[in-house]
């Protein structure tokens, strides 16, 4: 065959072979986000072959959020972000990554499910540690990651401060006092909720592990050999988990097509069971209703109820120099 044929006969080879279209993403999550996107990763790569015919890889970067939050404004290409605290995701719509207007482009304030601080006891529960104030005895040494790094342990502090304020009357000395108390029996600090698990129940430090009632459920599971008990306090702080394409880096990547359609199916019902199965409380009424037994009530406050909503919040709490920092100075 002479060479320009056999040129053209490779370029027909080539023109007529079917394409084998590829997505992918970087969802930069928070750090105890690892059993629940595992499991919903594969389930939406399997809705989207079936509704687009395309195949989608879903890489993951588990943290703290605000130090994912910076690693993204300092060039962590980031196609979406799953994190569990507003603050962190308005931080990136202030640099621009992200829509102003991100809570308006997606259901329930854009947070497909929520969640609530919680306790996780050594077995038989031996300290009697049922409520907030238990976590404030001199005998008592609760274990959660610094709430400057965590937006886990910032919902900690949130949710504590909003106790002692119900229980004070509002008086707003007192709950830094009673919020002070706890920090002081605080062994150590990790930077993130799954270090601090790790401390709790690999290091055998402490006698409460204090992180989101999804969490709670998940480690007791996992280190079932132990007997670890889940105690649901008598008031927690309503978390929001929410999620927003990093409209920026999608568009320069060529993924907002599959991002958008990757956090709009985690409000499906088959994304919401998935969801639920992880003890996590979802926004699907029909799905919440099957997991109630394992979702105790309880007096769930909200920030904005509290505190004023998250500016307030940032401005108050945790800029530089302010409350949290005090708090820290005090314990």
């Amino acid at each position: 065959m002479k060479p320009t044929l056999l040129v053209s006969a490779l370029a027909l080879s080539l023109g007529t072979a079917p394409a084998f279209a590829q997505d992918r993403l970087l969802n930069v999550s928070y750090d105890i986000a690892r059993e629940v996107f595992e499991a919903l990763n594969p389930a939406f790569a399997a809705h989207w072959q079936a509704t687009t015919g395309r195949t989608v890889t879903i890489d993951m970067s588990h943290g703290g959020t605000s130090r994912q939050a910076r690693a993204i404004l300092e060039g962590l290409p980031a196609d979406v972000v799953t994190f569990n605290q507003e603050t962190d995701i308005e931080v990136l719509a202030e640099a621009g990554l992200v829509p102003d207007n991100w809570r308006e482009l997606l259901p329930n304030g854009a947070s497909p499910w929520y969640s609530l601080p919680a306790f996780l006891v050594r077995a038989g529960n031996p300290k009697a540690i049922l409520d907030w104030d238990d976590l404030a005895r001199e005998d008592v040494a609760p274990i959660f990651p610094n709430p400057k790094t965590s937006g886990n342990a910032r919902y900690t502090y949130l949710a504590a401060y909003a106790y002692e304020l119900a229980r004070n009357g509002g008086d707003h000395a007192g709950a830094q006092e009673f919020v002070a108390a706890i920090f002081a029996s605080v062994p150590v600090f990790d930077t993130g909720g799954r270090a601090a698990t790790q401390t709790f129940a690999e290091r055998n430090i402490g006698d409460v592990l204090v992180t989101f009632e999804a969490e709670t459920g998940g480690i007791a599971a996992e280190y079932a050999a132990q007997g670890l008990e889940r105690v649901t306090p008598s008031q927690s702080l309503f978390a929001a988990f929410p999620v927003a394409v990093v409209a920026q880096n999608a568009e320069r990547n060529g993924t907002a097509e599959v991002a958008t359609a990757y956090l709009e199916w985690l409000y499906s019902s088959d994304a919401q069971e998935i969801v639920a199965q992880h003890f996590y409380r979802v926004t699907d009424e029909g799905v919440a209703a099957r997991y109630a037994d394992s979702l105790p009530a309880l007096d769930l406050v909200t920030v904005d109820e509290v505190f004023g909503g998250w500016g307030a919040i940032r401005a108050e709490h945790l800029a530089d120099g302010a409350i949290l920092d005090q708090v820290f100075v005090n314990q």
